[in-house]
């Protein structure tokens, strides 16, 4: 590898760790308020579970999260979800709890439990 790639790649890499940090830490804040520890598996599940009138999560943000979305109701785009293709998804507390609650009431009729959004983010953030 040369010189200048070698450089852009560790540019690339320092560039996303204070991401990686910040995602972390609004995982932490909800795993502190979640029953047992967060769980990716059950994070998907959850993601793919039928709810308020046999919506899921997988009708606006598709099955391939590194891929935008599309709002059902609206048409509006939705930016990929898969933190592997947005290093700032998940990183701001503040937003990711009004996705959260606007999506949870949308998709399920009601607000999610800390550890479903415990859940939901420990899946989202192997993506």
């Amino acid at each position: 590898m040369s010189g200048t790639r070698l450089f852009a790649a560790a540019l690339l890499l320092l560039s996303a760790m204070p991401a990686a940090a910040d995602r972390q830490a609004v995982l932490e804040h909800y795993a502190a308020g979640a029953e047992t520890p967060p769980s990716a598996e059950r994070g998907r599940t959850l993601w793919e579970k039928k709810g308020f009138k046999g919506r899921d999560c997988t009708q606006c943000h598709g099955t391939d999260l590194r891929r935008a979305g599309r709002h059902q109701r609206t048409r509006k785009p939705i930016d990929p979800m898969a933190p592997s293709v947005d290093p700032d998804r998940f990183t701001d507390l503040k937003k990711v709890e009004k996705w959260f609650r606007r999506n949870c009431k949308w998709t399920w009729g009601r607000e999610c439990s800390t550890q479903e959004k415990a859940d939901i983010l420990q899946w989202l953030n192997t993506l």
